[in-house]
């Protein structure tokens, strides 16, 4: 820890140029200080703008010649989306980017002036100060398929969370109109789809034969063989429904809505799901991953969306801080405070590991051994949910030894870890 901090400190020094940068979506504030921190050119404004960025570029250039600066560094603090030009700019012009953790500038606006003041040019000076004395991190900037996994993921996401919404939202319609339509159809399958499309209320089943309503169903799309059983237990429960039947004209139109755009949703998140494990599947390392039981194509899409290449981390411990899993602690004097995760991480990322994990343990041995190892040991044994976080962190560093040196999963050699473990205990 203490080499990687000398190393950040280091790597500024009086030859070195430091820029400090508040983001903003329209308006850029920069600043110059040198080694020490001492202000060379006061913060100024920079347009969000093709012309406002080479105009950011001449005056670096300008200041390196006046201050006799042979280096330049960039900081700034990650606002949003707003910085990725930004950094696309610099990374363009061979300029180095370096970000700043948002706590940290929040936490250092007092020190100069005493005062809890906040304005862009003075988040500038900040920022700059804290890349001075080496407290900043390394942005990713992600290219090619990394770039692409990460649009095509999040993008993903969003359309799932979007057929969630609609789920609900026809949920709601049926809990009003058809309250019964649960009874049959706890999901929406297609043969629920075509009910809801061919006959939405209760009063559409009346006086219809069984026959008659399957005709309607067959109609439906992808649909060819509607279940008999579940179209008669419908009409059985629709004789006697409670549902409201004020409004039908409206909410006729509101749920053919729900239902086409839930239809187009599903498609959609299809052929995104398809387009993406082709890309990944051009992945050296796809084919490492897939030698894990447990990871299947959708989880890998996800995993390298959120990671990227597993061989830009030198040392799985970047991996773990990655994913906010690191251990934090708070003790004092004789008090000896419990450790907790830091969540200091992609959020996203550390979601996939515990969602991973539980099929994980189901269907890799290796892992449901080491996950009964742990809740079961007779010194220390973890409850459920603290064994799962360690393993999730276990699964990291699996992944990159098995990227990272092109080996296959080998289940032996964990079970090896775990007599190892036994024997230490």
């Amino acid at each position: 820890m203490n080499s990687i901090s000398n190393k950040k400190i280091n790597q500024v020094t009086d030859q070195t140029l430091v820029v400090g940068m508040d983001i903003a979506k329209k308006k850029h504030y920069a600043c110059f200080v040198d080694e020490r921190g001492r202000v060379l050119k006061k913060p100024f404004p920079v347009l969000q703008s093709r012309e406002g960025l080479e105009w950011l570029y001449q005056c670096i250039v300008e200041a390196m010649k006046e201050f006799e600066k042979t280096e330049v560094i960039v900081g700034i603090e990650p606002t949003g989306h707003y910085w990725l030009n930004l950094a696309y700019f610099l990374d363009e012009k061979g300029i180095p980017l370096v970000m700043t953790n948002p706590m940290h500038v929040k936490r250092s606006k007092e020190l100069d002036d005493n005062l809890p003041t906040k304005h862009d040019a003075k988040d500038a000076l900040v920022i700059a100060r804290l890349v001075k004395d080496g407290r900043f991190s390394y942005p990713r900037i992600l290219k090619g398929m990394e770039a692409e996994l990460r649009v095509g993921a999040t993008f993903r996401s969003k359309l799932v969370e979007e057929r969630g919404a609609i789920r609900n939202q026809m949920i709601r319609w049926l809990d009003r109109y058809f309250p019964e339509f649960s009874q049959v159809f706890p999901s929406f399958g297609k043969m629920a789809l075509a009910v809801l499309e061919y006959t939405p209320f209760p009063s559409d089943l009346a006086g219809k034969e069984l026959e008659e309503v399957l005709a309607l169903y067959r109609q439906s799309e992808g649909l060819q063989s509607p279940q008999k059983p579940k179209a008669k237990k419908l009409m059985e429960l629709a004789q006697h429904s409670i549902g409201v039947t004020e409004g039908q004209q409206m909410a006729r139109i509101e749920i053919a809505t729900l239902v086409r755009r839930y239809r187009q949703l599903e498609e959609e998140i299809e052929a995104l799901t398809q387009q993406l494990t082709e890309l990944v599947q051009t992945s050296v390392e796809y084919e490492w991953l897939k030698t894990v039981p447990g990871l299947g194509d959708a989880t890998i899409v996800e995993l390298l969306s959120e990671i990227g290449s597993f061989s830009h981390y030198q040392d799985p411990r970047q991996l773990l801080k990655l994913a906010g899993l690191t251990l934090r602690e708070h003790s004092s004097g004789q008090h000896k405070g419990q450790k907790r995760i830091s969540k200091r991480g992609r959020r996203r990322l550390r979601a996939l590991l515990f969602r991973v994990m539980m099929p994980m343990i189901r269907h890799n041995e290796a892992f449901r051994q080491l996950h009964e190892y742990y809740t079961t040991r007779p010194d220390n044994p973890l409850r459920k949910k603290q064994s799962i976080v360690v393993l999730c962190g276990k699964l990291l560093k699996v992944l990159h030894a098995v990227c990272t040196k092109h080996q296959a999963f080998d289940a032996k050699r964990m079970m090896q870890d775990i007599f190892g473990l036994e024997t230490a205990a």
